[in-house]
């Protein structure tokens, strides 16, 4: 495809108008401010009309539960752990592998809408989310969850198992589009045993980690309690979690200490400000974390806690919250949510050539439809991308150089039988619970 005279968001989110972005073999091969010369242009194939159009780096959502859009409107108005131990494990033991298939398949197509072309994904039977996936035309690092409520070791665990194979059948399927990491649900629903032989299995295999971190009051004071008063992000470097690429969700209530360490082993953060209102959790202390050189990227969170997968509405909010909370106006740029969005997203899974417009990236492309009152007028782009932008606006989203929306269709799959699928087996768990 040829993006011909459209405007852009280049490697450093720098504006640039009347453009040409050539991609050819899933990468970008051309950015100009001219048409190629000659017939070099034919050879990018369709040309797309970029007047009165954004092209952006498309986003990478750094933390999310997929197949949890079974549970969309399910859970709401409660705390987390009743949220949890209520609602969503009694809901969450009634998923069947096929379950999870359809559910990430939804959550896939509702991504691309919104210009999203990657994710990482904890949750349960992952051979079902990475054929979704894979089917869908988009990015996952994909993470088994450990859950350890007694004194077991890894080899005691399913996980195990479950590891060996996906690094087996997946790594690097599609592509490299598929990326299989550890997971370690939390510190609450875990033994240091197997935390400590996970941390040990994730570096043995050369693998990243996903865990939760300090996303709620009651869950940092208890670890402190159980562990001779080490916060989570403590216990966990105790235990070898953070000699790996770490990506740690929500760290809502990690002190200063806890920050250091974050910045000092290159922990990526992946902020939540979305869930972590609705279920009341609070908010992590961004941009205090951005002062200290933290890594900070994005995510939505699983759909029981979010409810959708808009990642410029959780990019707006990421903004917001830090300022509303410090009382400071200044704190987080545009700029800054945005590269959380983007290419900090991307290099919280190891997607080092993802998540920027220049000529050699992967062709990870959204278009924004900049035509409507909403952006008008354009006086600092950047900054109505963050501010006035919605997922709406998203009429394109590209992965690896294909389309996988494209205004109001979704080339790759099915929407209307995902959208069934779905419905069909929500009705059929809440009625078996």
């Amino acid at each position: 495809m040829l993006f011909a005279d459209i405007d852009l968001l280049d490697e450093n989110l720098d504006f640039r108008s009347h453009c040409w972005v050539g991609v050819r073999d899933g990468r970008v091969a051309y950015v100009g401010d001219a048409a190629p010369a000659g017939e070099e242009a034919a050879r990018y194939g369709e040309v797309y009309d970029g007047r009165g159009k954004l092209l952006c780096p498309a986003f990478y959502n750094a933390h999310a539960h997929a197949p949890m859009t079974l549970l969309r409107g399910y859970a709401e108005n409660l705390p987390l752990q009743a949220w949890l131990n209520d609602m969503v494990f009694p809901f969450e033991a009634k998923i069947t592998p096929e379950d999870c298939y359809w559910g990430t398949l939804l959550s896939c197509a509702e991504m691309a809408r919104y210009g999203c072309v990657s994710f990482s994904d904890m949750y349960y039977h992952m051979e079902e989310g990475a054929r979704a996936a894979l089917d869908a035309g988009i990015k996952m690092n994909l993470s088994d969850s450990l859950l350890a409520f007694n004194g077991e070791g890894l080899d005691d665990l399913p996980v195990k198992g479950n590891l060996d194979r996906l690094i087996r059948d997946l790594q690097g399927a599609g592509d490299g589009r598929i990326v299989v990491d550890c997971n370690i649900h939390a510190e609450y629903t875990s033994n240091p045993r197997a935390v400590a032989d996970l941390a040990a299995y994730a570096k043995e295999h050369g693998l990243r980690l996903q865990v939760h971190v300090s996303e709620t009051r009651l869950e940092h004071e208890e670890c402190k309690q159980r562990h001779d008063g080490l916060t989570p992000v403590r216990y966990f470097e105790s235990l070898g979690v953070l000699d790996v690429p770490v990506t740690a969700a929500h760290c809502v209530w990690v002190d200063d200490g806890d920050i250091d360490v974050l910045a000092e082993r290159g922990v990526f953060v992946a902020a939540n400000p979305a869930s972590n209102m609705k279920l009341g959790s609070g908010f992590a202390p961004v941009a205090k974390m951005l002062a200290r050189g933290v890594n900070v990227c994005l995510g939505t969170d699983g759909m029981a806690s979010n409810n959708n997968h808009d990642m410029m509405q959780d990019m707006h909010l990421l903004a917001l919250t830090a300022k509303g909370s410090t009382n400071d106006p200044a704190v987080v740029t545009p700029k800054q949510a945005l590269t959380a969005a983007t290419r900090v997203g991307a290099l919280s899974q190891g997607r080092d050539d993802c998540g920027y417009v220049a000529v050699g990236a992967k062709a990870d492309l959204c278009v924004l439809d900049t035509s409507g009152p909403s952006w008008a007028p354009m006086t600092n782009p950047l900054v109505n991308v963050v501010y006035a932008g919605h997922g709406a606006d998203v009429c394109l989203t590209m992965c690896d150089g294909v389309v996988v929306y494209r205004e109001g269709e979704w080339p790759t799959l099915d929407i209307e039988r995902a959208k069934a699928e779905v419905e069909a087996r929500t009705k059929r768990i809440i009625g078996e619970l």
